[in-house]
């Protein structure tokens, strides 16, 4: 099982800046482990979705809670 190794916080932040910022946290991990995002940019929810379909890395999880979402992406 994966263990996520980055928390990567881009609450406030409006898109892309998330995306990219998870695209970065992506490169400087190895395949088969895990960041875990935080944002607060509704957009963030079909933009993580769309991103793990088109670059082959997993998206392990998605959670929305009173307007935070947190995502899980494992890199391939």
């Amino acid at each position: 099982m994966s263990v996520v190794v980055k928390e990567i916080q881009t609450s406030g932040m409006n898109c892309p800046m998330p995306l990219l910022k998870a695209k970065q946290a992506l490169n400087s991990i190895n395949s088969g482990q895990q960041i875990k995002v935080i944002a607060t940019d509704r957009g963030s929810w079909r933009d993580f979705s769309v991103f793990a379909e088109r670059s082959g890395h997993i998206l392990v999880k998605a959670v929305e809670d009173e307007g935070v979402y947190s995502y899980w992406l494992e890199k391939k």
